[in-house]
């Protein structure tokens, strides 16, 4: 049985991973609206696989008993400057959830909830990979600077990313 306290925690993580969908879903919209298909594409897949992190958090609680409270979403940004400023907002956002993560993971620790804390280590694995990634993409731009024709071609490599569920997972 979860405490009241790592139930209202997991519910405000439930919040913050539909917000990040929302988020990547308005980036998305703002690369279709700027000719980019291939990065709103990379942000629609970002986005799936940010809701999928919510429905992992959200069966989880309900599997432990607890009650799933949603909230409202807070409304995302919805224009950049440059293809480099949203990728550098996608790395501070992802570090951002790290860091929600690991105190989720600290209050079950402090709480002595084993199965929540072995239940968190997937997704401090999963920030360790998301926090790679877009640190790999952020990366490619800074070489590229306002090369377009190597921005369309990223923009081609960003376009060929799908959102596939892990094998056995909710």
């Amino acid at each position: 049985m979860l405490s009241k306290k790592m139930e209202k925690a997991l519910n405000e993580q439930i919040n913050a991973e539909f917000y990040s969908s929302y988020m990547y879903l308005s980036m998305a919209t703002h690369f279709e609206a700027v000719g980019l298909p291939g990065a709103a594409q990379w942000m629609q897949a970002q986005a799936q696989e940010e809701w999928f992190h919510g429905m992992k958090l959200f069966h989880f609680l309900g599997e432990r008993g607890g009650r799933v409270t949603l909230k409202a979403i807070q409304q995302p940004p919805t224009s950049w400057k440059t293809t480099l400023e949203v990728f550098q907002e996608v790395l501070a956002h992802e570090q951002k959830v790290t860091g929600l993560i690991n105190n989720l993971v600290n209050l079950a620790l402090d709480e002595r909830d084993h199965a929540t804390n072995i239940f968190l280590q997937w997704f401090v694995s999963e920030q360790v990979e998301e926090e790679a990634n877009v640190g790999g993409v952020l990366a490619k731009l800074k070489l590229i600077g306002k090369d377009t024709s190597a921005l369309f071609s990223l923009d081609a490599e960003l376009g060929t990313r799908v959102f596939t569920p892990p094998p056995g997972t909710k």
